[in-house]
């Protein structure tokens, strides 16, 4: 479970609220919590503010749908803030998550669903604009179509209702057609579901709703892999699966270099490559720890080529297992 303090901490802050850290940008922890008679994996997950894919991937031998009563189940609530501004709404499509910056001292973090493959949600900065209570929604033609080759009905409009998908809260976005809204169907939030758009719990986007202003910036981005200090010195990374359109635009291992890279400047980092390595391979969305023991500090490599410019130097090839092709 949560430590005693910090458990006492975030309980007096409201539902993926968290204090903004002073230095570093590793918010959260893991805790566990024991499963009751009757309940499911994805309502434990909404319950404690985790999408589907995340509880999944934090609780990989549970069932989702009939988990023994008694069994403890990980809930994954540590993240590292996205390397990105901090102001408004940033959306890490990777990640499945969504940040909003409501106050200087605050960060809000809550599960989300986007784009699935064929309807990738796109990345780029926009807005909030209008907001809409108890939406209609008119599903695409080609919605439509899909739908009429298939024999069933068609319409052209939905109304607010149960039927509708958007839910009971809207907030468009400059991006024509894109929207922050809720969802008849929770349980699939935390997926690659929708046909763009990003779907929230009901009960989020409702605060996010009565909360954020119009002319919001959003910044949508895309980071499965992230890095980051805790307050108390220690360099966390965390990876997530790639979105299937992006695979093979980027080396995996490249990109965490050089993301570990930034986050030390200039100096040369005392980073663990085998956990990297491993951290990457296996994206799972945990937080680990990247710095190297004091006990393992390794042989001092050999001096490479000066084109490597420090990137690439022995102990990193050897680490990661002699290339990086």
């Amino acid at each position: 479970m949560l430590p005693g303090a910090a458990l006492a901490e975030e309980e007096e802050l409201a539902r993926g609220h968290y204090p903004l850290p002073e230095t570093g940008n590793v918010i959260g922890e893991v805790y566990t919590v024991t499963v009751e008679e009757g309940d499911t994996l994805i309502d434990i997950a909404r319950e404690h503010n985790v999408g589907y894919e995340a509880i999944r991937m934090a609780n990989p031998e549970v069932s989702l749908w009939a988990p023994f009563a008694g069994t403890e189940v990980v809930i994954p609530n540590q993240h590292i803030l996205p390397d990105a501004p901090r102001e408004g709404i940033v959306i890490n499509l990777s990640e499945l998550r969504l940040y909003y910056y409501s106050s200087e001292d605050v960060v809000e973090t809550y599960p989300i669903s986007v784009g699935r493959d064929g309807f990738a949600t796109p990345v780029g900065v926009t807005k909030t604009t209008v907001k809409v209570k108890d939406p209609a929604w008119s599903p695409p033609s080609s919605m439509r179509e899909e739908a009429a080759a298939r024999g069933e009905p068609a319409p052209e409009v939905v109304p607010p209702g149960p039927d509708n998908p958007l839910g009971r809260h809207a907030i468009l976005l400059g991006l024509p057609s894109y929207l922050i809204h809720g969802t008849n169907k929770p349980d699939g939030v935390g997926m690659r579901a929708s046909r763009g758009c990003i779907r929230m719990f009901p009960e989020d986007i409702e605060s996010l709703y009565e909360r954020v202003p119009g002319g919001t910036k959003v910044n949508i981005i895309d980071q499965p892999f992230k890095a980051g200090w805790s307050a108390d010195g220690v360099l966390y990374a965390q990876s997530f699966p790639q979105l299937e359109e992006n695979e093979g635009t980027f080396e995996p291992i490249l990109n965490a270099l050089e993301v570990v890279t930034r986050a030390f400047g200039e100096e040369q980092p005392p980073v663990d490559y085998a956990m990297l390595r491993g951290v990457v391979e296996s994206p799972d969305g945990s937080v680990v720890s990247l710095l190297r023991q004091a006990e393992e500090e390794p042989t001092p490599a050999a001096p490479q080529p000066e084109e490597a410019d420090g990137l690439f130097q022995e102990l990193e090839l050897s680490a990661l297992g002699g290339h990086l092709n």
